[in-house]
């Protein structure tokens, strides 16, 4: 284990890289820039005098260990992580630390929990796929949620943004998606993923006030999927979209986010609506904030922070909710998010 305040950034020049780079310095963490663009590598350093810029790529095993050597901790910025977070992964193994990644990309947050769960606890090696706006969050409003319902019948995870400008990265990471998929739609249903060919429904979802009913694209299916059954007992686990944001990032012409404050967030809000149900009862957890984007950045530091710090419950491959605590970690966010639990 390296220094416990330097944190390595793969891909730390995209969007949410970027974020995730000024989170660490905000927190008091050491980040570390690397990615394979050793031009924009070199240019981001420079707007960070001393920190350090270490060029590698996902397909060189020695750029990876030269970039990871003696840091405590690497995040994975850099998709698609059906390309990037195998040999990540490898590099974080060897070099004896931890490894979080904002994948939303549904298979390999799958492949991620099938190929490295028994080499990750056999080697107490912490590992937590997801740790992002879809995904993480998801997970830990679902988990927060259920507190002591030891099983659930379904969970919906409902978001509602105001727009969605998406990043070259989430349409590289959908374009992948859809061509391992062969065009067909993802859904968890009776325990497991499910691929499908028919369309997708559209319904109202009732958001709470002041938003109300919308028009939400149902099975709209994100990370959440991946992450909410791996560690909590709910067979169905279903995702939706507003119909206006599933039109946004669909669209070839839609423009990429667009900075409106200080800190670099576009005027894009969320709501992130959760209901959990078993038997007659319900149980919901909403969240409230602004940039999808950027909100990735407090969720995977403070997993960061957590991690280093001893503050987990697990060891391997897992989501937010298993290895932390839940309701605790999202009271650490109330400077960046607004959560209510409702029961």
């Amino acid at each position: 284990m390296g220094s416990v305040r330097t944190v390595a950034v793969f891909g730390a020049y995209g969007h949410t890289g970027r974020f995730v780079v000024a989170e660490l310095r905000a927190r008091g963490l050491v980040p570390v820039l690397s990615g394979r663009d050793e031009v924009r590598l070199k240019a981001l350093a420079a707007s960070y005098p001393g920190i350090e810029a270490r060029p590698a790529s996902a397909d060189d095993p020695d750029s990876l260990d030269r970039a990871l050597a003696g840091v405590a901790a690497v995040v994975n910025c850099a998709g698609p992580f059906a390309t990037t977070a195998a040999p990540v992964i490898e590099a974080a193994l060897r070099a004896g630390i931890p490894y979080v990644d904002v994948a939303a990309e549904i298979e390999a947050n799958a492949d991620t929990f099938a190929h490295f769960a028994d080499r990750a606890r056999a080697a107490g090696a912490v590992i937590v796929p997801a740790m992002a706006f879809f995904g993480g969050l998801g997970d830990l409003l679902a988990t927060a949620a259920m507190d002591d319902w030891a099983t659930a019948d379904e969970v919906h995870v409902a978001y509602a943004l105001s727009g969605w400008q998406p990043t070259h990265g989430t349409r590289a990471a959908g374009a992948v998606s859809r061509q391992r998929r062969d065009g067909a739609r993802v859904v968890h249903r009776n325990g497991r993923l499910e691929y499908r060919r028919d369309a997708a429904t559209t319904f109202q979802w009732p958001f709470p006030e002041p938003l109300g009913s919308r028009a939400v694209i149902g099975e709209f299916t994100m990370a959440d999927v991946v992450t909410i059954p791996s560690h909590l007992s709910v067979p169905d686990v279903r995702t939706h979209m507003t119909a206006e944001a599933a039109r946004d990032v669909s669209a070839p012409d839609t423009s990429a986010p667009t900075p409106v404050d200080d800190r670099g967030r576009s005027a894009q809000t969320f709501l992130v609506d959760v209901v959990v149900r078993s038997g007659g009862g319900e149980r919901r957890a909403v969240a409230r904030g602004q940039d999808i984007y950027a909100v990735t950045a407090p969720l995977v530091v403070e997993a960061v922070h957590r991690i280093l710090t001893g503050q987990t419950r697990t060891v391997g491959v897992a989501s937010a909710g298993e290895i932390f605590d839940a309701a605790g970690f999202l009271g650490a966010l109330s400077s960046h998010l607004s959560v209510e639990l409702l029961r």
